[in-house]
């Protein structure tokens, strides 16, 4: 696949993430897919892209046979949808790690399997692993410094040490997931509760 510029990954990963953790929300409109693009959590680097640049992006996609334009009956604005998966025969496993390194940039196994979490729910890390090295051989990710894995559409940045945002978006992922936690260990005291009243 030829490569893409940074612009139309954040665009593709948006359109990849909103179809697998919000279908009900998709395909996206051009100001819904622009606030896909810019938001503030989940994202590394954050950007604010104007509407012009995100139509370009979905243009260049276009052409590229990723994107497809939705109009007509059922719809009262133009909407857009990514044909990643059929254009590259990838299932919802490979395309929920690659919307991660997509959006969030390098990434480590444990990582990936954490902020996969909505879109696909890994048994364990080898199953990480196991999807990372299909995605590998197919040249759509590499492995990078610090035991981490990049995404192959843009040429590779530097993967240096992680910005103050993104350790902070990093700790506020985790702490969603402890509450999430906390949240079913409640429900399960509660139903092992009424048990015994």
């Amino acid at each position: 696949m030829d490569q893409l510029h940074p612009i139309e990954v954040r665009v593709l990963g948006a359109l990849l993430e909103k179809d697998i953790a919000t279908p009900e929300y998709y395909p996206l409109t051009l100001n819904s897919l622009q606030n896909a693009c810019n938001q503030k959590s989940s994202r590394d680097p954050v950007v604010n892209y104007d509407e012009n640049t995100v139509a370009q992006a979905l243009e260049l996609l276009q052409n590229k046979g990723l994107v497809m334009r939705i109009s007509g009956s059922g719809h009262r604005v133009e909407k857009f949808a990514h044909r990643l998966g059929e254009k590259l025969n990838l299932g919802r496993r490979e395309l929920a790690i690659l919307c991660v390194l997509m959006l969030r940039g390098a990434q480590t196994v444990g990582e990936l399997r954490g902020r996969t979490e909505r879109m696909h729910d890994f048994a364990d890390m080898d199953e990480v692993e196991r999807v990372l090295q299909s995605l590998a051989e197919q040249n759509l990710v590499a492995p990078a410094a610090r035991g981490r894995w990049i995404q192959l559409f843009s040429p590779p940045s530097d993967a240096a040490e992680p910005e103050p945002a993104s350790v902070r978006s990093a700790l506020e992922d985790r702490v969603a997931t402890l509450e999430r936690e906390i949240e079913d260990l409640k429900r399960q005291f509660d139903v092992f509760r009424k048990q015994f009243e």
